[in-house]
């Protein structure tokens, strides 16, 4: 999962919201995925990753390639062919808006055809 947050003036517990958010999505699923020892061991749930990694944006620029990052990247994983594909992206409000065109990011070519 990817996120871009704004959070309230004066926070900065990224790791407290974090946590609430997997405890919170990981108590609306039952209990079939398989554990390591070490996750059984801990009481830990096998579906979410053990850290998560934090970044302040810098400057608008830094934004805006934060926010393709997480825009690109169903497409970059194969989940999709189009970018505007993902249903659960913010992408669609930033083409409603006017942001992206519903084509940005474009395909990723299919490496497997000999297209080297």
């Amino acid at each position: 999962m990817h996120a871009v947050w704004t959070l309230p003036e004066g926070d900065a517990d990224y790791s407290g919201r974090w946590r609430a958010i997997k405890i919170a999505f990981s108590k609306g699923l039952p209990r079939t995925e398989r554990l390591s020892a070490a996750r059984f061991a801990q009481g830990e749930r096998g579906i979410w990753q053990r850290r998560f990694w934090e970044h302040t944006i810098r400057d608008d620029a830094d934004y805006a390639a934060h926010i393709d990052y997480v825009h690109i990247n169903p497409l970059k994983h194969g989940h999709v062919q189009c970018v505007v594909d993902w249903p659960y992206s913010s992408f669609h409000r930033a083409v409603a808006q006017g942001i992206y065109m519903a084509d940005w990011g474009g395909e990723i070519p299919d490496l497997t055809a000999g297209e080297r």
